[in-house]
C-alpha cells in the first residue's frame, strides 16, 4: 500500500487500539501474578482452585463472542468497546477487594463476558481501515498489547506486590481502563466517513480501495454459512490448539519462575518479562515480512512448531539447570507470540466483510477454549504432579497439532489468493 493515501490513519487509530488492548491484557494476566505474589495463601486457594479461577475468565470469554461481535459489525465497534474499558476496570479493581472465593469466580468469569468481544471487534475495526497489504502489520501493532503488557506488567506487578500487597496491584492496574474508555471515544471512529481529522479525498481513496478489496473476495451469504465452512472449522481448531500454548504459558510462567532456588517476586517479575521482549522484536519483523510478501502460511506453522521443540526440550533438560530452561522456554513464548498478525490477516483475505467479524468471533471463541484448557490443565499437571514436566508435553503436544493444521488449512487461502488480483494501489486520483 502506498502510505501516502491518509498516513494520519497509522498515528491515529494503531495507538489507541494498542492502548486499549494493552489494559484488556493487563487485567487478564495478572492473576498469576496474584496467585503467586499472596493471593492463594491469604484466601486459602489449593492449587486446583486456582487453576480453576485463573480460567474461568476464559469461559466467560468464550460464550458471549459472537453476540458482541455482532453488534459492533451492526451497529457500532466504538460503543461496544467503550462499555468494556468500563466495566471490566470495574470486575479488575473488584478482584482486589474480596476475600470470598466463589465472589472471586463470579468475578473472574464476568470480566472474560466484559472483554469478549473487544479483540475480535477490534480486528473487525481495523479491516474497515486498512487494507490487506497492511493488514499484518495494523494487526500485529493491536496484539502488541499483549507481549508489551506483560513486559512492563511482569516487572511492574512484581514491585507493586512486594510494596504494597496483591490488592492493591489489582486496584491500581484496574483504575486505568475506566479512564481510558473517554479517551476511546474521543479519538476512535468507527470507519473512515465518520472520521472528521480525513479530508474528503482521502476518505474516498480508502474507502473505494476496500471496496474493490471486497469485490476479489467469494461472497458468503450470511454467518452461518461461513461457520460451515472448512477452513473456518480448521482455524478454529488450530486455534484453540494454539491458545492452549500461550495461555499455560502466560498464566503459569510467573510461577514456574518462582519455584526455582533463591527466585524472589521481584526477580520472578524481571524474568518473566524477557520472552516477551523477544516476542516484540520477532513479530514486528514477521508482520512486515508477512505484509511485503503477501504470504501467511510460511509465517505461522514453523513458529508454532518451534514452540512445540522447545516445550519438549524443556521436558528434556535435566531440572537443576535452570537457565537453560528458561532459555528454552523464551524462545517457545516469542515462538507462540510471532505467527498472530498474518494469522488473523488471512481470515479478513478469504472472507467477505458481511460474515468476517463472525468469523473472527469464532475463532476467537474457540482459542478460548483452548485459553481454559491450557491456563486450568497446566495448573492442574503442576499441582497433581509437582512439577512442570507434565505440563511442558501438554503444551509441546498441543502446538505440534496446531502447527500441522496450519500447514493443511492455510494452503486452501493461499490457493485462492493466487486467483486474485494483485494488490490495487492507494494513491489518490489527481484532480
Amino acid at each position: 500500500m502506498n502510505k501516502s493515501v491518509a498516513p494520519s490513519r497509522w498515528r491515529r487509530i494503531i495507538p489507541v487500539v494498542f492502548i486499549t488492548y494493552s489494559l484488556a491484557y493487563l487485567d487478564r494476566a495478572n492473576f498469576g501474578f496474584g496467585a503467586a505474589g499472596g493471593m492463594a495463601e491469604d484466601l486459602h486457594i489449593t492449587a486446583a482452585i486456582s487453576s480453576l479461577l485463573g480460567s474461568l475468565f476464559f469461559l466467560g470469554y468464550f460464550f458471549f463472542q459472537i453476540p458482541g461481535v455482532y453488534y459492533a459489525a451492526k451497529k457500532s465497534a466504538r460503543t461496544l468497546i467503550f462499555w468494556s474499558l468500563i466495566f471490566w476496570g470495574i470486575f479488575a479493581m473488584a478482584t482486589g477487594l474480596i476475600g470470598n472465593i466463589k465472589i472471586l469466580a463470579l468475578i473472574r468469569f464476568m470480566l472474560g463476558v466484559v472483554e469478549s468481544a473487544v479483540f475480535p471487534s477490534m480486528l473487525l475495526l481495523l479491516s474497515r481501515w486498512f487494507t490487506r497489504a497492511e493488514r499484518s502489520r495494523a494487526n500485529t501493532f493491536l496484539i502488541f498489547g499483549n507481549p508489551v503488557t506483560i513486559l512492563w506488567m511482569s516487572v511492574f506487578s512484581g514491585y507493586l506486590i512486594n510494596a504494597l500487597g496483591w490488592r492493591w496491584m489489582f486496584i491500581l492496574e484496574g483504575i486505568p481502563a475506566i479512564i481510558w474508555a473517554f479517551i476511546w471515544w474521543r479519538l476512535v471512529d468507527d470507519n473512515p466517513k465518520e472520521a472528521q481529522w480525513l479530508n474528503q479525498e482521502e476518505k474516498d481513496a480508502l474507502e473505494d480501495a476496500l471496496k474493490k478489496e471486497q469485490e476479489t473476495i467469494r461472497p458468503v451469504k450470511n454467518y452461518l454459512s461461513a461457520f460451515k465452512s472448512r477452513v473456518v472449522i480448521l482455524l478454529c481448531l488450530l486455534y484453540a490448539l494454539w491458545s492452549i500454548g500461550v495461555y499455560g504459558f502466560v498464566i503459569w510462567l510467573p510461577s514456574i519462575i518462582n519455584a526455582a532456588p533463591e527466585v524472589g517476586i521481584v526477580e520472578t517479575g524481571w524474568l518473566s518479562a524477557f520472552p516477551y521482549l523477544l516476542a516484540i522484536l520477532g513479530m514486528i519483523t514477521v508482520s512486515y515480512f508477512s505484509d511485503k510478501t503477501l504470504k501467511r502460511k510460511i509465517f505461522v506453522w514453523p513458529f508454532l512448531l518451534a514452540g512445540a521443540i522447545c516445550f519438549y526440550c524443556s521436558y528434556l533438560v535435566d531440572k537443576n539447570n535452570f537457565w537453560l530452561s528458561f532459555a528454552l522456554l523464551s524462545v517457545a513464548g516469542m515462538a507462540m507470540y510471532i505467527p498472530y498478525g498474518p494469522f488473523f490477516a488471512t481470515i479478513t483475505e478469504i472472507l467477505p466483510s458481511n460474515v468476517a467479524g463472525g468469523a473472527i468471533a469464532l475463532i476467537n471463541s474457540f482459542g478460548a477454549l483452548g485459553s481454559f484448557a491450557g491456563s486450568f490443565l497446566v495448573g492442574y499437571l503442576n499441582g497433581t504432579t509437582g512439577g512442570f514436566d507434565a505440563s511442558y508435553i501438554f503444551m509441546a503436544g498441543s502446538l505440534l497439532f496446531s502447527a500441522i493444521i496450519a500447514i493443511i488449512s492455510l494452503k486452501e487461502k493461499e490457493k485462492s489468493k493466487e486467483q486474485q488480483p494483485l494488490p490495487f494501489n492507494l494513491q489518490p486520483t489527481v484532480k
